[in-house]
């Protein structure tokens, strides 16, 4: 990152950067494994993409994570995608407070079991008093 960062003029760097988390689950298909095999391999990416906005000083992050139309998709890549993220929740939340990363989410999460909801509200309140950046899930969204 940091030869590429010479070439990037920091004061042309957006403040907000939205990205629609798409295309996991067929690149593992196009890759002869189970969906939930891109999925997991998104987090990788997550990771990355989250670690470059805070290194660049870039506030504000949003990634489009799960829409309400991701409720049609089978119970089990559903409940997969849940656990995914209640993992990755317990097992970033330290990193978030070492890097100064507030947790906030954007949709309805009332449709979540108690589980996840739980999970949620821990990491929120947790970083809450965090500044550097803002990384916002959009979870159980819609454009309607």
């Amino acid at each position: 990152m940091n030869d590429l960062k010479e070439h990037i003029n920091i004061n042309t760097l957006p403040k907000h950067i939205g990205i629609i988390m798409d295309g996991n689950g067929r690149w593992a298909t196009k890759q002869g494994k189970e969906r939930v095999f891109g999925h997991q391999h998104g987090i990788q990416s997550v990771r990355e993409v989250t670690e470059a906005c805070t290194e660049l000083g870039i506030p504000y992050l949003t990634l489009y994570a799960f829409s309400t139309e991701n409720w049609n998709r089978p119970q089990a890549e559903v409940q997969a995608l849940f656990q995914l993220l209640i993992y990755n929740l317990k097992a970033e939340t330290p990193t978030f407070q070492k890097n100064n990363i507030r947790l906030n989410v954007i949709g309805d999460i009332n449709a979540f079991n108690q589980e996840t909801q739980q999970n949620l509200a821990e990491c929120l309140q947790i970083t809450a008093q965090n500044t550097r950046l803002t990384l916002t899930l959009a979870l159980s969204y819609s454009a309607r």
